[in-house]
């Protein structure tokens, strides 16, 4: 018997048997109802504010209503997890982030391919290094443009996934063209870097600016893979990233139904809004994570 029967439905199978069949077609789709909604935590990067101090971008994080945040992009004076950084500086980096009461999730993964395959694991190692001594739990790259400079960008890859793997840190790889163009040159790179601890990181915006692919069938071939979420918008090919989510090409609550559906469990990071001062983009921020707070919240 059907443990989710009900007793009038038990009553109805005894009866005769096309009621059964009508019961038990009745009871399965209602246990089965999808539940609306998904919690995945939301943060935001330091990157729409590069023109002005990380000190300003912590505060507009904040600001914006932020407690997660993520180190991707430049900063004038910011060496941030660069291997020619010090452990002074990267704990004073921590004391400051700490300070907003925010906490860090990710940082910029930056290797070199025109250097001597040791030296370039060797730099890989170093940032991780004060990856964890910053107590960020993903390094993201985001790959090389230049095919003759895959094979190192495997090896190093290889290497750095390993090396994090025993320091608790995942490395984790974002759309950027190149060798991480599409979902296609993403699953080649995942099978030749060949480690566990080395998966993805996707941008959905991205896929649009740098191929004008469909990021919702882009993502279906790797969403299997894929710990975390880039949030940016963008409406064509080469086209601008600084947008508030909902102008572009994006269709987000596709992409994520897809994420849904294998388990995903965020995080989801703001990368890009549009503001030409300080406080409108502190108001943008705030519109763009209100967006993916009430998209989240129907999924």
């Amino acid at each position: 018997m059907n443990n989710n029967c009900t007793r009038r439905d038990f009553a109805c199978l005894a009866a005769t048997a096309a009621t059964a069949l009508i019961s038990t077609r009745r009871v399965p789709l209602t246990a089965a109802e999808p539940q609306v909604g998904v919690t995945w935590p939301i943060g935001c990067f330091n990157r729409p504010w590069h023109a002005w101090t990380y000190d300003q971008a912590l505060d507009g994080i904040t600001a914006a209503g932020f407690g997660l945040t993520g180190l991707l992009g430049d900063h004038a004076g910011e060496q941030f997890l660069l291997s020619q950084a010090t452990e002074q500086y990267v704990d004073t980096l921590s004391e400051r982030i700490k300070k907003r009461e925010l906490t860090v999730n990710i940082a910029w993964l930056r290797t070199r391919h025109d250097v001597p395959l040791r030296d370039a694991m060797e730099a890989a190692r170093k940032q991780v290094d004060f990856a964890r001594r910053l107590g960020s739990k993903y390094l993201l790259t985001t790959g090389v443009d230049s095919s003759e400079a895959y094979e190192h960008y495997y090896q190093v890859m290889a290497d750095a996934s390993a090396y994090a793997a025993d320091q608790g840190i995942q490395i984790v790889l974002k759309p950027h063209g190149g060798c991480s163009a599409t979902a296609e040159e993403m699953l080649r790179t995942l099978d030749r870097v060949d480690h566990t601890n080395f998966l993805i990181w996707y941008d959905a915006g991205n896929i649009v600016h740098y191929t004008d692919a469909d990021p919702v069938a882009d993502i279906a071939r790797v969403a299997e893979h894929v710990v975390g979420f880039s949030a940016k918008d963008c409406a064509r090919r080469g086209g601008d990233v600084m947008l508030q989510f909902g102008e572009g090409k994006v269709d987000f609550r596709g992409v994520f139904a897809r994420l849904k559906k294998v388990g995903f469990r965020g995080p989801v990071m703001v990368e890009c809004c549009r503001g030409r001062t300080l406080a409108e983009l502190t108001e943008n921020a705030i519109g763009n994570r209100q967006f993916l707070e009430r998209l989240l919240a129907s999924l």
